[in-house]
């Protein structure tokens, strides 16, 4: 990255590199923003920016991944306007830390990411994250400060409304272990996961465009189902705080599509305690149904499935050595993840990649889940040190 770097910007004195990990939430989908629990881990898939100070009085970012440069001037950042563009999650993560204090020098930034974009392991988290990083180029921020800010960034000017899940994990992700995150204290519990079993992500490589929009959709639905529900249960302020009990309660008062969205978020949410058991207990197959559980749940009553995502569940189940699959991440296309014996990971990877090919004329990418690190200064190729 360094030798890229010089070849991009001329020079390379000074240049520090910062990397973010991609995730994946193996489960509690779409409940981040509802307040409630999740439980992901961050991958050894990562964003690394490779920065250093410039002269004049300019933001360079060079994104390796789509060849092209993206230029801000520094004394304009605070005024920064979206522009519809990657070079949105580096922009709304600048304007953000002017708005927090921190000054904004002219600096050169080139962005190397693995983390597959559109897949639902959260490439945009990656590029806040390390983004943010790069352009404190050392100075402190508190950890859980940085994932607030870079929530912002895509909330605020990015336009998505998404809850704080995948930035919180990009930086608090821990090696070996999935993180419990309550997205309402905002407080994690690291959860090791069972030896004996792998977790790999099938990426079905489509985007349906209805994904940002029903996105937005499904937020505004669960708010509905809140105000709702408020008429008997004046405590609840989000559906975090509705047990199955008290959902059965008022679904009779809810109109379906309401209903159905309300389900899927508090059954979710039980299903992220009995996976942490589970997990503890070792109990593979029962991890694996929970997995199941939690896609029909999303297929059918949050309906943010998709064909392609249908049929690599569907048929992974059928497949010797597989204990459970399940969309990943915002739905509509992106990833499955999939719980499997290590014995059976090359018979997996055969069967799985012949019947999509074979349906849709698609090979589909597959990638090992390594619960990893996360965020920080990549110090290793100049002291030998381990990366922060």
């Amino acid at each position: 990255m360094i030798e890229a770097f010089r070849k991009q910007f001329g020079e390379s004195k000074g240049v520090r590199l910062f990397r973010a990990p991609g995730r994946v939430n193996l489960i509690g989908e779409h409940t981040d923003y509802n307040l409630g629990f999740v439980l992901p881990c961050a991958l050894d898939l990562t964003c690394t920016i490779a920065t250093a100070p410039a002269s004049g009085g300019s933001l360079r970012v060079y994104s390796e991944q789509q060849q092209e440069m993206k230029e801000f001037e520094v004394a304009g950042i605070a005024n920064l306007k979206p522009a519809r563009h990657w070079s949105d999650y580096v922009a709304g993560v600048a304007r953000e830390l002017v708005r927090a204090g921190f000054g904004i020098e002219p600096a050169n930034l080139l962005i190397r990411s693995t983390v597959p974009e559109g897949s639902g392991l959260s490439s945009s988290a990656a590029l806040e994250v390390s983004s943010a990083l790069a352009l404190l180029n050392g100075r402190d921020l508190d950890r859980l400060a940085l994932a607030k800010l870079c929530q912002r960034a895509e909330r605020e000017f990015v336009g998505m409304p998404c809850g704080i899940m995948d930035q919180y994990v990009s930086v608090f992700g821990e090696d070996g272990s999935a993180i419990r995150i309550d997205c309402r204290s905002l407080e994690y519990e690291a959860v090791r996961l069972p030896s004996g079993v792998e977790f790999l992500a099938v990426n079905t490589m489509v985007k349906h465009e209805l994904a940002s929009s029903a996105y937005k959709e499904r937020t505004i639905e669960c708010a509905t189902a809140v105000e709702m529900a408020k008429s008997r249960y004046p405590s609840v302020a989000s559906l975090r705080d509705m047990t199955p009990e008290m959902l059965n309660e008022v679904l009779p008062s809810l109109p379906p599509v309401i209903g159905k969205r309300a389900r899927h978020i508090v059954t979710e949410d039980v299903r992220v305690g009995e996976f942490m058991e589970a997990c503890r207990d070792r109990d593979l197959p029962r991890m694996g149904q929970l997995f199941v559980a939690s896609h029909r749940s999303l297929q059918h009553d949050y309906e943010v499935s998709c064909e392609e995502l249908d049929f690599l569940v569907d048929t992974a189940l059928g497949i010797e050595g597989v204990y459970g699959a399940r969309m990943t991440g915002g739905g509509f296309g992106g990833c499955t993840v999939n719980m499997i014996r290590p014995d059976a990971e090359t018979g997996f990877r055969q069967a799985i990649t012949e019947a999509y090919r074979k349906r849709f004329g698609i090979t589909p990418a597959i990638f090992v889940c390594r619960p990893s690190p996360g965020a920080g200064e990549v110090t290793a190729l100049a002291t030998g040190k381990t990366p922060a």
